[in-house]
């Protein structure tokens, strides 16, 4: 079943009209959450990311849309789906009201909730193989759009079918100043020594959950000196380790990339404590 506008429908009874702006002009945000056994994980960090992105898009904020509704509305979707006792992935999408370019623009917005199943209560790392190579036939733009979950996802997708297409895992994109942004499925943290990277928000990347929480981890291990700076490309081959995070995977480690294999200790070590985040609650 799936949520438009707070109607719980069956998904061949779930239309939208053509006239859509999210599927017309791109005019649309989404958050992917992860729930647990009837748990929402990092709710407070989604909600907020939520209602700043709405903002900056000047979408109305209906009075409803407080934490305790929108949770609501997420447990009522996984409750009629049978995923009460079990991990899923909810797609809460936001939209503006239909419209045309050339028609009054109103700032309502319209809400659709869809949920699937996940197959593990907690964050593991697999001991597989996971390679990726630069991006480049297409930049990010170094700027504030760009830390937004919008539905514009054109290079992801088409960076994802170069990564199929020339045997890659993923794609780590580049902004217009030829800097590393991120991955396609998630944030980018590069490790060397004691140092650990990660891309700021000012060079065009998304800003992830997962990434906002292992900032406040880091605050709490001395023995790490954490940079939010800009990563070069030539970086990437000196480093240590590389490791994607996003909130349904939690923590990715990359393998190789060109003629270098990285080691995945800290990556290993960082899941075990965000695990223990999402067991307590914290």
């Amino acid at each position: 079943m799936i949520n438009i506008n707070g109607n719980l429908l069956e998904d061949d009874k779930a239309l939208l009209t053509t006239h859509n702006r999210g599927y017309n002009y791109g005019d649309a945000l989404f958050e992917t959450i992860r729930v647990n056994s009837g748990e929402i994980l990092f709710w407070e960090d989604h909600y907020f990311r939520l209602m700043s992105s709405m903002r900056i898009l000047r979408m109305q904020i209906p009075m409803q849309f407080t934490p305790e509704f929108l949770q609501q509305e997420i447990m009522d979707i996984i409750v009629k789906n049978g995923l009460s006792n079990s991990s899923a992935r909810v797609k809460l999408m936001i939209h503006r009201v239909s419209g045309g370019l050339y028609t009054p623009l109103s700032n309502a917005i319209e809400y659709t909730i869809s949920v699937s199943d996940l197959q593990s209560n907690f964050y593991t790392i697999k001991e597989q193989e996971y390679e990726v190579t630069l991006y480049k036939d297409h930049y990010v733009a170094a700027d504030l759009l760009s830390t937004l979950k919008s539905n514009n996802r054109l290079i992801n997708i088409l960076g994802g079918i170069f990564a199929r297409e020339n045997g890659f895992d993923s794609c780590l994109l580049i902004n217009s100043n030829k800097m590393i942004v991120e991955a396609l499925n998630g944030n980018l943290f590069l490790v060397k020594g004691h140092t650990i990277k990660t891309p700021p928000l000012a060079d065009g990347c998304i800003k992830g959950i997962v990434r906002t929480q292992l900032l406040r981890i880091f605050e709490k291990l001395p023995e790490y000196q954490l940079e939010e700076a800009s990563i070069s490309p030539f970086e990437l081959q000196k480093a240590d380790e590389l490791f994607i995070t996003n909130v349904i995977t939690g923590i990715l480690p990359i393998t190789k990339f060109r003629k270098k294999n990285y080691d995945t200790k800290t990556s290993k070590r960082l899941l075990g404590i965000l695990n223990t985040r999402v067991r307590l609650g914290d």
